[in-house]
């Protein structure tokens, strides 16, 4: 077997993506230890280790990043 050298990336269902306005965030989580976002309009990629990854969204599900009006 082949190891994995490239990030598989997946678009959330909840995304309205379009050719028209392609704003969707992609994560890939394929590989051993890191997950992998990127912007669908930019391509640019941020890594985590699924450690910093699981916090994340622990914190988004906590409400940590709401923004103030």
């Amino acid at each position: 077997m082949e190891p994995v050298t490239e990030f598989a990336y997946r678009t959330s269902s909840a995304c309205t993506y379009n050719n028209n306005d392609p704003r969707c965030v992609e994560v890939a989580t394929n590989l051993p230890g890191t997950v992998a976002v990127r912007s669908s309009v930019t391509g640019r990629t941020v890594e985590f280790t699924t450690s910093e990854w699981t916090a994340f969204l622990a914190g988004a599900k906590l409400g940590e990043f709401e923004l103030s009006a």
